[in-house]
């Protein structure tokens, strides 16, 4: 518990930080946020994705009086739910109308206090680091009422602006090995990348979750972050690391997708028990995170670029397959419950690698009968025809 006293001091520090925060990089999803009729907006991502500098740009661009609230701050760890009526009366007191309430998930009962709010006719943005802000309960409960969207660190558009450097090769290898977090561009230390990734495993999931063993989930999540772009299983990752049983995997793996750290993309069929049992592909939730934390070797470029292109589709569509039969195709991209698209990623396209890589793309393209196909490369253009299908060569920068 905390004093009421406590509590508006904490929050009149806090306002005087995010009203004079700076700016930064305008985010692409600003532009795509409307505030009419807006009752609830959720913003979801991965610590330090840079959600709190998103919601300032939003009280500059497209609100005006606003109250911040930051739950994540070590002053509100004593917060509890016999606190909240006297948050009430300071926001009344405050006499706003518009809440900002960052990293929400650490109030516990935090969306049956968001629901009194809505109900009182206040409008209100929130953020929270862990997908379960997403899950089906929630969405239940406010159905009609929020607007929801991810946001990741930069993407490569983002990044190029923010170091003010052209859309080519060269920028999209550094992209490719410098990733998007902002913390780390404007530092550019890989100790920030080196305590992050220990800052989430131990503080936001190992604790949390109450995992005892933190040396084989650690060695997990580096596992992960070494095979970005390959196939995995639980039981296969139970006997490389020596983890006592697959249930225990499983539950790290869905640890770590809840943190948005990694993503896990299935198998495509139209069987839901088959996608299940199929080995998934896993991805990264951002390539500078691997290439200072994992295990990777200098021929990691095009694990990498798959990571970045898988990036790319994920900020657009949630739901992406991958294609095996007697080739492989990489990305199978469904919207409506139609498959929209098929790409397959090659680092560079070669006489002893061509065939290999069009007839996992022709393939796909004749199982979904599809008349156009992808394979994005570095620097490649090209074109190629085969049954009156075409597959398109094109390098990542412009890909995205």
């Amino acid at each position: 518990m905390i004093l009421k006293s406590d509590i508006l001091n904490n929050i009149n520090i806090q306002q005087n930080t995010f009203n004079n925060r700076e700016y930064g990089l305008v985010r692409k999803v600003i532009t795509t946020i409307l505030i009419d009729n807006l009752r609830l907006l959720i913003i979801a991502g991965i610590q330090s994705s840079g959600k709190s500098t998103l919601l300032f740009q939003l009280f500059k661009e497209k609100f005006q009086d606003v109250l911040y609230i930051n739950f994540e701050h070590p002053r509100f760890y004593n917060l509890d739910q016999n606190d909240l009526f006297k948050l009430d009366e300071i926001i009344e007191e405050k006499g706003v109308r518009i809440l900002f309430f960052d990293e929400i998930q650490k109030l516990t009962g935090w969306n049956s206090y968001v629901s009194q709010k809505l109900s009182e006719g206040f409008q209100i943005v929130i953020t929270g680091s862990d997908s379960s802000i997403l899950n089906n309960e929630v969405d239940s409960e406010f159905a009609g009422l929020n607007n929801i969207k991810e946001l990741f660190p930069f993407s490569y558009d983002e990044f190029c602006s923010f170091n003010a450097i052209e859309k080519n090769k060269e920028s999209t290898i550094k992209y490719l090995k410098k990733g998007g977090f902002p913390g780390y561009l404007s530092s550019n230390s890989d100790e920030y990348l080196n305590q992050f990734f220990d800052d989430i495993l131990v503080r936001r999931i190992a604790v949390r979750s109450g995992i005892r063993d933190l040396r084989s989930f650690k060695r997990l999540a580096i596992h992960l972050l070494s095979n970005v772009g390959k196939l995995i299983t639980g039981n296969q990752i139970k006997h490389i690391l020596g983890i006592k049983t697959t249930s225990t995997v499983i539950d790290y793996l869905s640890y770590l997708e809840a943190a948005y750290l990694f993503f896990y993309v299935p198998k495509f069929s139209y069987s839901v028990s088959k996608q299940m049992i199929n080995p998934r592909k896993v991805y990264a939730i951002d390539t500078g995170l691997v290439t200072v934390n994992s295990a990777l070797f200098e021929d990691s470029t095009e694990q990498l670029l798959e990571n970045m292109v898988f990036l790319h589709l994920r900020k657009q569509v949630s739901e992406l397959y991958y294609h095996s039969d007697k080739f492989y195709c990489d990305f199978v991209v469904m919207t409506k419950n139609r498959v929209e698209r098929v790409i397959q990623v090659c680092e560079e396209l070669k006489q002893d690698n061509l065939e290999n890589e069009l007839s996992g793309v022709f393939e796909a393209m004749e199982y979904f009968e599809l008349n156009e196909g992808t394979i994005v490369t570095i620097n490649q253009t090209d074109r190629f025809e085969r049954n009156g299908m075409i597959v398109s060569v094109i390098p990542f920068y412009s890909f995205v």
